[in-house]
Formats: structure tokens, C-alpha cells, sequence
């Protein structure tokens, strides 16, 4: 049973992971085909020469950066104050919350896209960056709140009130007691926030308006022709560094690990 459990684990992984090794493969390919034509490594040095793919690239991760963080803000302070609730206001505003995670995305882009296409008409501006940064950190927030809730349910609230009794204001126990006992949730809504930012296409197809390019705008566009070995190139960049991101990431939680149980 056991090698049957693992056999099943193993080809699992592999489905999952097979075609991002073929794009890795391709990436180092000299054809621009899939056939086979050798190892090059001109796609990764074409891919740094391309300003158009470049600047898509900077604007993906500048707005994935800023929505993760004001949506870390707004997202812990709601999950606050939902906490705070009792009753069925308490489940209806949880609730309310959660309408935007299930909502599928093509409605709500149509949706931000209207009530932009109003205020611009209303205010005189157009659609670009600030509507695009404004429908990611619409769409993250919830998630920051999934994520930050459960820490709240589980936090020890007389560790706040004895920071009190021992001198702290009521900020300087919510920075180091409260913040700190939030910061598993807070960074795991962060990091699945800037994914989810990165990933989007569809809102930010809706409310991006005519000037502002994405990596995933730009990729859609070059499927109206032949996709270039170079965005294999940058997919490989953008795995490895996620990989890099996720071994420190788990490296650092087990010597915290390993520090608290040495302490205990």
C-alpha cells in the first residue's frame, strides 16, 4: 500500500511539473519551434534586449508588489475588525468578504471596467496604471483576510494585555504583540497576493485601458502569432526565482522551528 501511495505521490508531481520542465527544455532550444536544434543560451540574452518584453515585465511585478502590499494593509485591518463583530453581523460581513474569491474574474473586470469608464468620464482620466493597481488590490484583499482570520481566532489575547500592564501603549502592543503574532498570516496573504497579481489577465485586460502592457497582456498578444522562445526564457527566469524565494522561505521557518523547540 505504501508503494502503491508513492507511486500514485510521484506521478502526480509529475503531471503537475512536466510541462515546466518542457518549457525550461525549449527555453534552452536553437530552433523557435519544438523540435530539437541544438543548446543555445541566445534566448536569454534576447530576452534582455527586449524593452517591450522588459518594460511588461517591470510594470507586471511593480503592480504585483504595490497591490500585495496595500492589500496586506487593508486585508489584516479588515480581518480585525471582522473579528471584532458578533453574531450574524460578524458571518454576514465574513461572508460579504468572501463574494469577491468566488466571483469569476471575467465579472468582476467588466464590472471595474464599467465603474472606471464612469469615474473617467465623470473626473477626465483614463484608464492605465492606477486602474490596474486599484482592481489587483480589490481582488487580493480578500485573500490577505482568508489568510490573516485564522491567526486572530487562534491569538492569545491576554499576551496583548499583559503588554499593557507592563507600560506599552495601546500602538506599541498592537505593533510588537498583535502584528507580530499576525505576521505568519500577514506574509502567507502577501505572497499568495503578489501571485495571484502576477498571474491575473483577465481584470487586468478589463481596466488596463490602451497603453498600459502587462507580461500576461503581453503573451496574449504573441499568441496571434508564434510565441517567442524568449518568453520561454523569462518563464524559466520567473520559476527559478520563485524556487530560490520558496527554499528561504522554508529554510528560515525550520531554524525558527528548530530555535523554538531548543527554547521549549
Amino acid at each position: 500500500m505504501k508503494k502503491l501511495s508513492k507511486l500514485y505521490t510521484a506521478l502526480i508531481i509529475v503531471f503537475m511539473y512536466m510541462p515546466i520542465v518542457t518549457l525550461i527544455l525549449f527555453s534552452f532550444n536553437n530552433g523557435k519551434t519544438t523540435v530539437w536544434k541544438g543548446f543555445t543560451l541566445r534566448w536569454y540574452t534576447d530576452l534582455f534586449r527586449d524593452s517591450q518584453i522588459i518594460s511588461s515585465l517591470w510594470n507586471t511585478l511593480l503592480v504585483a508588489f504595490l497591490a500585495s502590499i496595500f492589500a496586506t494593509i487593508l486585508g489584516t485591518m479588515a480581518a480585525i475588525g471582522i473579528n471584532n463583530f458578533k453574531g450574524k453581523k460578524k458571518i454576514f460581513i465574513q461572508n460579504a468578504s468572501n463574494i469577491e474569491i468566488l466571483t469569476p474574474d471575467i465579472v468582476t473586470g467588466v464590472a471595474l471596467m464599467l465603474m472606471f469608464t464612469m469615474l473617467g468620464t465623470a473626473f477626465h482620466f483614463k484608464m492605465g496604471f492606477v486602474t490596474v493597481l486599484l482592481s489587483h488590490i480589490t481582488f487580493c484583499t480578500p485573500y490577505v483576510v482568508l489568510n490573516v482570520l485564522p491567526r486572530i481566532r487562534h491569538m492569545d489575547y491576554s499576551v496583548y494585555e499583559a503588554a499593557l500592564d507592563l507600560g506599552c501603549n495601546p500602538w506599541q502592543a498592537f505593533r510588537k504583540v498583535v502584528i507580530h503574532e499576525l505576521m505568519p498570516g500577514m506574509l502567507s496573504g502577501f505572497l499568495m497576493s503578489f501571485t495571484f497579481s502576477m498571474d491575473d489577465f483577465v481584470i487586468t485586460y478589463f481596466t488596463r485601458g490602451s497603453a498600459f502592457q502587462t507580461l500576461s497582456i503581453q503573451i496574449y498578444s504573441m499568441t496571434h502569432q508564434r510565441i517567442s522562445p524568449k518568453i520561454n526564457a523569462l518563464s524559466a527566469l520567473l520559476f527559478a526565482a520563485i524556487l530560490i524565494l520558496m527554499l528561504i522561505v522554508n529554510i528560515k521557518d525550520r531554524k525558527a522551528e528548530k530555535q523554538q523547540a531548543q527554547r521549549v
